[in-house]
């Protein structure tokens, strides 16, 4: 009985030991896709990164987040039990490492950055630390701005059944958290890792904010899933937006994008004014005066003054059924 085990063990050891020649073959194939690579990465109009300077870390811009909600809203998303034995020692140790780490990315954004477009030295060391350092010096007008924007989202939204639940759950927070740091290093002009910090968002809640555009205290997004906020746009105090609001730029022709690149391509929308479901707001020059209230599924290319309701008019709805249409009378 023995010796037949040992028979078969050997018959499928064989049979394994013939399979390697065409697996090695497979990897004969390579050297000649890696050599077609090589001789495409050489053309001008292909992109890489094959450069002795480094380019900021997507993963590491990731943390970055992870680290300043950590210290905004201290003991919500950390397993450490916080107390205020402990309070100051943690955030202490946590903003220090964010400074360490945020340092590290603006200095890579500023050298890849100068060494890509070939531009004079711009002392992207010191730049880099000094920039993170006035960052962190405002994360407490960023944690007040939050706090608003919290408050603003409790009082907007009856299903909310705490602080906690927002903080935890909600994705417009989540989208406005990480566009306000964001917003802060577009400001200093940190190249690349404000748009990596709003994609981010962007997939994690469906909610688009350009780090440029410029948005007061008091902010609320409601449900958000297909909110888009251009670079140019600014929103006022207290604006409430439901889900599918764009606040876009009107169609440009295709050669435009250098001569509108630092203009106005997006709507203002002043304080207190509420916007309904998938509405579409365009235009540099287009206004939505103070305390307006924007019904859904509307289409604005000019201004609004303020106190002012834009409604559509009740449609025609036809209801199909039993193989006879109805159509219901306008009003009913």
């Amino acid at each position: 009985m023995k010796k037949k085990k040992n028979t078969e063990f050997l018959d499928s050891y064989h049979q394994c030991d013939t399979a390697i020649e065409p697996a090695i073959a497979l990897y004969d194939k390579v050297p000649a896709v890696v050599k077609k690579l090589i001789k495409l990465l050489d053309d001008k109009n292909s992109f890489s990164h094959v450069e002795p300077i480094p380019i900021p870390s997507n993963d590491s811009v990731v943390q970055l987040i992870h680290q300043a909600r950590r210290i905004l809203f201290p003991g919500y998303f950390t397993q450490t039990t916080l107390a205020p034995a402990n309070l100051e020692y943690y955030l202490g140790q946590e903003t220090t490492s964010f400074l360490e780490n945020l340092s590290r990315q603006i200095v890579s954004a500023f050298q890849h950055d100068c060494f890509r477009h070939d531009l004079p030295c711009t002392q992207c060391s010191d730049q880099g630390r000094a920039i993170a350092l006035k960052i962190v010096q405002e994360l407490p007008v960023i944690k007040k701005l939050l706090d608003t924007d919290i408050r603003a989202s409790f009082e907007g939204d009856p299903a909310a059944k705490g602080y906690d639940e927002i903080i935890f759950s909600y994705p417009g927070l989540l989208a406005i958290s990480i566009y306000r740091l964001a917003n802060l290093l577009h400001k200093y002009k940190v190249p690349v890792i404000p748009r990596i910090m709003t994609e981010h968002a962007h997939s994690l809640s469906g909610i688009d904010i350009h780090p440029g555009a410029t948005i007061g205290e008091s902010f609320f997004i409601d449900h958000g899933t297909g909110v888009v906020i251009g670079e140019t746009t600014e929103i006022g105090n207290g604006v409430r937006l439901y889900q599918g609001v764009t606040l876009g730029a009107l169609s440009l022709p295709k050669d435009a994008g250098d001569q509108f690149r630092y203009k106005k391509r997006h709507p203002t929308i002043e304080d207190d004014v509420i916007i309904y479901s998938n509405t579409t707001i365009l235009g540099g020059e287009t206004v939505i005066g103070a305390r307006s209230v924007v019904g859904g599924n509307i289409w604005i290319t000019e201004s609004v003054p303020p106190d002012t309701k834009v409604l559509l008019k009740r449609p025609e709805l036809i209801y199909a059924g039993n193989g006879r249409k109805k159509m219901k009378k306008k009003g009913k």
